[in-house]
């Protein structure tokens, strides 16, 4: 029986709510890392490590991935201005989230597998994104847009496939030793 005063339970890693603020400042701290290296890339055609990185995140930190893409998206609207291209974003990268959790469920941890998702991503991208054209201009409006931006689509793809497998294997494993090693909560 617990007297007045006295202290609760000790969650690990200290105080009781300091796992939560560590959850909350981890997440704010992966969706910076989203916003530069997205910032980083920028001189490269729809060619970022965003894709990867929410795959990861997702992955490893399915608890803050969300409030980890929130972050981004509000920092890229801050950076870059509040367009349509914003309201895209506030759905889109929620999509590649839902795919790479079904994925993970599913047991897929390979770098081959984990690139085609991110290439399959990163071609079907531009489709994604016309959803608010068919909205306020109809299917010839969102078709046109889409097409329109074909060839950065197929840039998205390349790059995300290359970056997906050469960073994939390497990237977990980094954050696995951080993991086991107490780094994170």
């Amino acid at each position: 029986m617990r007297t007045e005063g006295a202290p609760g339970p000790q969650r690990p890693g200290g105080a009781p709510g300091q796992t939560g603020v560590r959850r909350l400042v981890l997440a704010g701290l992966l969706g910076a890392l989203l916003a530069a290296g997205q910032l980083a890339m920028s001189g490269l055609p729809n060619i970022s490590l965003t894709d990867f990185l929410i795959v990861l995140y997702t992955l490893e930190f399915p608890r803050e991935a969300p409030w980890a893409v929130a972050v981004f998206i509000l920092l890229e609207g801050l950076l870059y201005g509040f367009g349509l291209w914003w309201v895209m974003y506030l759905y889109v990268w929620y999509i590649l989230m839902a795919a790479a959790f079904l994925l993970g469920r599913l047991g897929v941890d390979s770098a081959p597998a984990w690139a085609a998702a991110c290439g399959g991503f990163g071609l079907a991208f531009g489709a994604l994104c016309s959803l608010p054209y068919l909205a306020l201009g109809g299917p010839a409006a969102a078709f046109g847009w889409w097409v329109a931006g074909i060839r950065f689509d197929l840039l998205h793809c390349a790059g995300n496939t290359v970056l997906t497998l050469l960073l994939y294997r390497p990237a977990r494993r980094a954050l696995a030793a951080a993991r086991n090693n107490g780094l994170f909560y």
